[in-house]
């Protein structure tokens, strides 16, 4: 239907969203003017968001560290060895699961607990247990798949070290930031340092610094001087690598250029004086690996260990991981020199071989005594343990033959009433029975051990364990016969003055007696003793041979090779230890 004529036409307009239209206007509006007005508000909330973000990580945080608890150190960690140590407190050896004494913090010289921090973490003493670079490195490793990152402090090292795994993943370096830092708000910066002194590895098997000073110099950790304590703190960062410092020239070069880092760094703190800085030179270390003596001296920890197993009423294996210091009678340098001096034996020829075209096998055993007190100053059981574990000196059975002869007419009584039965004693025991000889009769039970001690605290001392064998009489008898049927003194170039024998007993001690005896003659001598003694001491050298038997793992008694004379090289040898005994004088 058609509107009326003359009426105005409706224009019809279409709708349009607002929205459409909004954003149709802000199409319209330069970006920079949009900004210029939402700046402001983004702002606001990007502010807020990052405020929520980091209230959310510290809550995270701090509920975190109220949950984390600093764990026990690991069983292998405080496991302690139990060292052995000769007369003189030189290092002769260990046992035990793992190389590590425990000392406390006051054994530690200062100027080696500040060669340590110079090497490893110089804020040490003001640090919060964490280093933040060291974190943000390790952390930004992890998530772009990059190379491991170290640089921790010393805390956070002790805590890798002892009361966690290593294992390296972003969770565990969390973990280890929170504990070092719980660590070191809870505990004081000296027991963190003596924990990580205790249990950081130096390299030869040692675990803390007590088995590192003795494996690398030869010395407790008290003794350390600031060169070796420097040179221990250097160590540290490569241990594999710089335990052959001393024996491989490239790496000793290597060590000594990090170990002048560290002194300089020790004289700008003012750790240590200019002057010490100077006078300091590079230590001289022990050879790695170790030598053939060292295998021998094992010899020596078995039968100490047995011993002070013994006296302290436990087994060997609670010996072992004990943490013990045992103090033995044993002289290593004198030790280490008759190993030296017995290696000259092995140029014999090595006798008739049997028809297994194997030969005979020359054995040498060695035992000095203290007459009258019954310590044993020597023990040579065998050229190396590894190859021979079976001590000659304590267990081997040996022809006594007519070693047995000065004892042949007198009376015996206590230990020694069973002597004159045994055709084939030990070596210690017939060294002993000797050694009561000239100790005017008075047997002594042989020990190895003066005392025993534990953190600190003495828990054993030896007393010697007397009583009386032969009456002064017999004992007299007995050092007569063995100076009258003697060979020449090989140990003072002299032969004992027959016509100076009393035919009576005096009151005086029996004078120096040299007797060599054995079981066989001429060339098919089986065994040989030679002795030397005076009221000091009492040396046994024995040599005796065995080839392989006719049965499987078992041998025979052989004959001693004949070149050299077997005479010549027990008498030499016993006169060569003696010297070395009383530093040349007869």
């Amino acid at each position: 239907m058609k509107p009326p004529s003359g009426s105005p036409r409706t224009r019809v307009r279409p709708r349009v969203h607002l929205r459409t239209r909004a954003r149709a206007h802000l199409r319209r509006v330069p970006l920079r003017l949009r900004l210029r007005r939402t700046r402001g508000r983004l702002l606001r909330r990007l502010l807020l968001t990052l405020l929520a973000l980091i209230a959310t990580l510290c809550t995270a945080a701090v509920v975190a560290y109220r949950l984390t608890d600093i764990p026990d150190p690991h069983p292998e960690t405080v496991t302690q060895s139990t060292v052995f140590v000769d007369d003189k407190g030189s290092y002769l050896g260990r046992r035990g699961p793992v190389d590590r004494q425990e000392i406390p913090l006051s054994q530690v010289p200062r100027y080696v607990q500040d060669a340590v921090i110079a090497a490893e973490n110089r804020t040490f003493r003001t640090d919060d247990g964490v280093s933040p670079r060291a974190i943000a490195r390790a952390v930004l490793a992890s998530l772009t798949g990059g190379e491991r990152q170290g640089g921790s402090t010393i805390t956070q090292q002790y805590v890798k070290n002892a009361l966690l795994t290593p294992e390296q993943s972003l969770s565990r370096k969390a973990r280890e930031a929170l504990i070092a830092i719980k660590l070191d708000r809870t505990r004081s910066k000296d027991d963190i340092l003596a924990g990580y002194l205790n249990t950081v590895y130096f390299g030869r098997g040692s675990a803390g610094i007590q088995a590192a000073s003795r494996n690398y110099f030869g010395v407790d950790t008290r003794n350390l001087t600031v060169s070796q304590g420097a040179a221990l703190a250097s160590i540290v960062n490569i241990p594999s690598y710089y335990e052959k410092a001393g024996s491989d020239p490239k790496v000793t070069a290597t060590l000594k250029s990090r170990w002048a880092w560290v002194l300089d760094a020790m004289a700008t703190s003012g750790a240590i004086t200019a002057k010490q800085r100077a006078d300091a030179t590079f230590p001289a270390f022990r050879f790695y690996p170790p030598g053939t003596t060292e295998g021998q001296r094992q010899y020596m920890i078995d039968v100490a260990a047995k011993e002070a197993a013994d006296r302290l009423g436990i087994t060997e294996d609670q010996l072992a991981r004990g943490g013990y210091t045992v103090h033995t009678t044993f002289d290593l340098a004198l030790q280490d020199a008759t190993t030296e001096a017995v290696k000259n034996l092995k140029a014999g020829k090595s006798g008739k071989q049997n028809k297994d075209g194997k030969g005979t096998t020359l054995h040498t055993a060695v035992v000095a005594i203290k007459p009258g007190d019954g310590a044993v100053r020597l023990l040579y059981g065998g050229s190396d343990y590894a190859r021979q574990p079976f001590n000659d000196a304590v267990g081997g059975a040996v022809e006594a033959g007519t070693a047995l002869d000065p004892f042949g007419t007198v009376r015996l009584d206590g230990p020694l009433t069973e002597l004159r039965k045994t055709a084939a004693p030990t070596p210690l025991k017939l060294a002993s029975a000797y050694a009561t000889a000239a100790a005017n009769g008075l047997y002594a039970t042989p020990y190895t051990i003066t005392k025993i001690t534990r953190d600190g605290r003495q828990v054993y001392t030896a007393h010697p364990d007397t009583q009386r064998a032969l009456d002064e009489k017999e004992a007299f008898m007995v050092n007569a016969y063995m100076s009258k049927t003697g060979t020449p003194d090989k140990a003072t170039d002299r032969t004992p003055d027959k016509e100076a024998i009393p035919s009576t007993p005096t009151a005086q001690k029996a004078p120096q007696t040299f007797f060599t005896a054995g079981a066989g003659g001429g060339i098919t001598r089986r065994t040989l003793w030679s002795t030397t003694q005076d009221p000091q001491l009492t040396l046994t050298v024995a040599l005796f041979a065995d080839r392989p038997g006719e049965k499987k793992n078992t041998t025979v008694p052989a004959q001693l090779p004949n070149d050299p004379s077997p005479v010549e090289s027990a008498e030499e040898t016993a006169a060569q230890i003696w010297r070395l005994t009383t530093g040349g004088t007869g």
